[in-house]
């Protein structure tokens, strides 16, 4: 009995692994710029690695570089990378209602690595998941990402200095990347976008915080008002409907 278990959770993970390589071979340029521009940052190729295996988010590791960059404290890029990933909690609850149950433990460690691509596959993926199978979907992706970073660091110090510093403008190519694909599907992305950058540029030439500080706060501002106006929009339309 135990053997046919064991059976059934290798090739439930060698399905997940399968599935996953789609976002391995997806992560392959993504984590090869992360390291590239960690170098140009200042980082070690160990701290860059460090962070691809204790963080594991590509937006929010772009956005520590940026913030690593401007000098920003610890505090604050830690606070940053929390709300940029909040919605993982959304994530997380979602998933669980459909993976099959299982030890604490196990959904403890798996639900690290879930990300944007690996909850998608997941979700997506008829009928329940095991864990097996999640966790081979993890594993490869997460594979793919750390050694990546790891390879897109040692090509960087083997680019000539000019052309490392010019990278540092990729960094900036790689936010409006993330950002065009939300703005083109919805208008409440672009409202937020532009309150959000409205706030740092008075916080930042108002001089009233620090760089970190005002990003933190900008963002903070501009989802509170942009939902609470959502909030308002709702209940008004649903009042309507009912008188």
């Amino acid at each position: 009995m135990t053997e046919m278990v064991m059976e059934r959770h290798a090739s439930d993970f060698k399905r997940g692994i399968q599935a996953g390589i789609s976002i391995a071979i997806g992560y392959f340029p993504i984590a090869l710029t992360f390291g590239l521009l960690s170098k140009t940052s200042g980082l070690s190729i160990f701290e860059t690695v460090m962070m691809s295996l204790i963080v594991f988010a590509g937006a929010s590791q772009y956005i520590s570089l940026s913030l690593l960059t401007l000098g920003t404290g610890t505090f604050e890029i830690i606070l940053t990378t929390f709300i940029v990933n909040i919605r993982h909690f959304l994530m997380s609850a979602s998933l669980n209602e459909k993976v099959d149950d299982d030890r604490t433990l196990y959904k403890a460690i798996y639900s690290f690595g879930i990300t944007d691509e690996t909850f998608s596959v997941a979700a997506t993926k008829e009928g329940n998941v095991s864990t097996g199978y999640i966790f081979g979907v993890i594993s490869v992706s997460y594979a793919s990402w750390v050694v990546n970073s790891g390879v897109g660091h040692l090509v960087g110090s083997s680019l000539p200095e000019t052309l490392q510093e010019s990278m540092s403008v990729a960094l900036y190519a790689m936010f409006i990347g993330l950002l065009v694909p939300s703005l083109k599907k919805s208008m409440k992305a672009i409202f937020l976008a532009s309150l959000a950058a409205l706030f740092n540029i008075i916080f930042t030439f108002a001089e009233l915080l620090s760089t970190g500080w005002s990003i933190v706060l900008a963002t903070i501002l501009s989802a509170v008002i942009i939902e609470t106006i959502e909030w308002l929009k709702n209940r008004g339309s649903k009042g309507g409907e009912s008188t």
